[in-house]
């Protein structure tokens, strides 16, 4: 299972140390990780907060931990020894919804077909014949927009997803907990309730307490189609679960290789290998992006909302597989065992394999047990 990462770049992550029982904060060295959790700066939300987080990354002393792809060799559903961990820590996980056109369109698709895959076909090809092209486009929040919603609400096609797809306001909720998110080579989870679910692969920002975007990741915004469908009161159900966010698998800084623009021309792929031998293959380009990621992270943090430990905000997909997998007519869905891989040139690879959200390790290391741990290694 290798990273993927590219020879050039500042990255730092994190690792948990069975002889620490705790996590511990790392960046790469060469081929090496090496440990740089101090007291002045024992997490990465201490790190993220620095004036010069890139300067601290490349030179604070550490010890080593090894090769860093024996790290990630040893990331597995059953680690042995030292394992990376997603590079967040106090940061909750926000996400974007709906910020490319074909999710849009495929949001309307699970609302009007209430969960229902067998029902989504007929309804992708109304609803494609009507909004395909007239969203291609338009800026959220535009004149042009406010006059498109007129006139699609007349076509009886208006959604709750176009609002937040076209209208000024995006949609950001809530993916995951701070310490619950799962890194490179971990199990992601599915709720049992869900038949109809799929990966998204995303670019995920990490930003400081005061909204400052300091670097870049992969995540997988695991979603259940059919629960969202029914209802979207029931986001929270579909998205937020046990193992159901997977990040990293390092937080590359911004620097002078590195930064926003690049994140604008991202080209991430993604690979859904079964067991059975189905194998899918997906991509999602940024430059596709209906919302730019400045935007969406100031309409997260701000004035009317502030995160004092900082937060990783996944910027949405391009990619929703709608081919058919077992039973024509009804689309993709994950199987157990699936091995799910996103990759990009400049970030690496995320790989995680799917099982059921109640038979994935139970995330039991959460805020309090960090700071007992630190405390008790003197790190606070």
């Amino acid at each position: 299972m290798t990273l993927a990462l590219p020879d050039t770049g500042t990255f730092v992550g994190r690792a948990w140390r069975p002889d620490r029982n705790g996590p511990a904060l790392i960046a790469r060295r060469g081929a090496e990780a090496v440990d740089i959790t101090c007291r002045e700066v024992p997490t990465m939300q201490a790190l993220l907060d620095l004036d010069d987080p890139v300067s601290f990354a490349q030179n604070a002393p550490g010890d080593s931990l090894g090769a860093l792809e024996a790290l990630a060799e040893a990331s597995g559903e059953d680690p042995q020894g030292p394992y990376l961990q997603a590079p967040c820590d106090l940061q909750p996980v926000k996400a974007c919804g709906v910020t490319f056109v074909s999710s849009m369109l495929e949001r309307v698709i699970e609302e009007q077909a209430k969960g229902d895959p067998a029902r989504a076909l007929a309804i992708r090809e109304r609803c494609t014949a009507i909004l395909g092209e007239s969203l291609r486009g338009v800026e959220p929040g535009s004149d042009k927009a406010g006059q498109l919603k007129e006139v699609l609400i007349a076509d009886g096609v208006w959604s709750q997803y176009l609002e937040v797809g076209i209208g000024p306001y995006a949609e950001v909720f809530s993916k995951a907990q701070p310490m619950s998110a799962v890194g490179f080579g971990a199990s992601v989870g599915l709720h049992p309730v869900s038949t109809w679910n799929n990966p998204e692969p995303e670019i995920v920002l990490a930003c400081d307490g005061q909204g400052r975007i300091r670097g870049a990741t992969l995540g997988n915004d695991v979603n259940l189609r059919d629960v969202e469908g029914r209802s979207a009161l029931l986001l929270g159900k579909a998205k937020d679960n046990n193992a159901s966010c997977a990040v990293g698998p390092m937080l590359r800084l911004f620097d002078e290789s590195y930064g926003l623009d690049d994140v604008r021309r991202a080209e991430l792929t993604l690979t859904v290998t079964g067991t059975d031998g189905f194998v899918l293959n997906g991509s999602s380009s940024m430059s596709e992006i209906s919302r730019d990621p400045e935007d969406l992270v100031a309409q997260t943090c701000g004035a009317h909302h502030q995160y004092p430990d900082g937060f990783f905000l996944m910027l949405g997909t391009l990619f929703a597989p709608t081919e058919d997998r077992d039973i024509p007519g009804e689309g993709f869905t994950h199987k157990l065992g699936d091995v799910v891989e996103i990759s990009e040139p400049h970030l690496g690879s995320l790989r995680n394999t799917v099982r059921l959200s109640t038979e994935c390790a139970p995330w039991t290391f959460g805020t309090s047990a960090l700071m007992r741990n630190l405390a008790g290694r003197g790190l606070l």
